[in-house]
């Protein structure tokens, strides 16, 4: 099968100017088929403080009442969305900016209440890979916001590592997926403030160990909950890296 490589880059490395052209500088290297899939919580939250709304984040995940939704619509759809498309134009690469409504890409169902009400967040129900794998077939670069629709009308938000990581698993039935998570680190850290701490390889007992200690915690674990599931889903690879190492291969890797 033909190599299929999706990049999910969040944090900083989207929100600071010069490390998002630093990351397309290296995104444009990568040969063959690609997609990529962004963040831009910070951004959401800078700009929903300046209108006076209050960020609500648990483990990582963020609380999405009416007014947060509207904001990270506009963040993510536009102004983030339209940032890295217009960047890959200059780079002669031919992105077009997604979200899930845009051709039923991604459908998803508003998350039930239960200990936590997460408001309008959602659950992804499907991946239309077939809108796709047409618009790679014309060598068009998928820049995907992190908003997924339910089909009647109401946007939602949903985390954008699970988006990641639902293309990638059912993208793998029709190519050899590797799936990247690029942010400022190198990768997992035993200690987020030394980078000479990271884990070159992972499994999921040993994350799940550190996880319960308290050394790996907050955004870092839906990152990997969503990473062991698409290794579990048959996409080759899952790394956890940064700009410098993206093309090289060096990081976390998910085994």
């Amino acid at each position: 099968m033909d190599r299929l490589t999706i990049i999910k880059v969040g944090g900083k490395v989207v929100e600071d100017t010069d490390s998002l052209s630093a990351m397309l500088d290296q995104f444009i290297k990568f040969s063959g088929n690609k997609i990529l899939v962004h963040g831009g919580g910070s951004t959401a939250t800078e700009i929903a403080g300046k209108l006076g709304i209050e960020t609500e984040m648990v483990e990582g995940r963020r609380i999405t009442g009416k007014s947060m939704l509207d904001v990270a619509t506009m963040v993510y759809g536009g102004l983030v969305n339209k940032k890295i498309v217009a960047g890959l134009q200059a780079r002669g690469c031919n992105g077009i900016g997604l979200t899930g409504a845009d051709l039923n890409l991604i459908t998803a169902r508003k998350r039930p209440v239960q200990e936590i009400d997460y408001g309008f967040v959602g659950d992804i129900v499907d991946v239309n890979s077939s809108e796709l794998r047409m618009l790679i077939g014309e060598n068009v670069v998928p820049v995907i916001a992190p908003l997924t629709h339910d089909g009647k009308g109401q946007l939602l938000n949903t985390n954008a590592d699970t988006i990641a990581a639902e293309l990638a698993s059912e993208m793998s039935g029709y190519f050899s997926v590797y799936l990247f998570y690029c942010f400022e680190k190198k990768g997992v850290l035993l200690n987020p403030d030394d980078e000479s701490t990271i884990i070159h390889e992972l499994d999921k007992a040993v994350f799940k160990q550190y996880q319960k200690e308290g050394i790996i915690n907050t955004g870092m674990i839906p990152k990997l909950d969503n990473g062991f599931r698409a290794k579990r889903n048959g996409v080759k690879e899952v790394l956890i890296t940064n700009i410098a190492n993206m093309a090289n291969g060096r990081g976390t890797r998910l085994v």
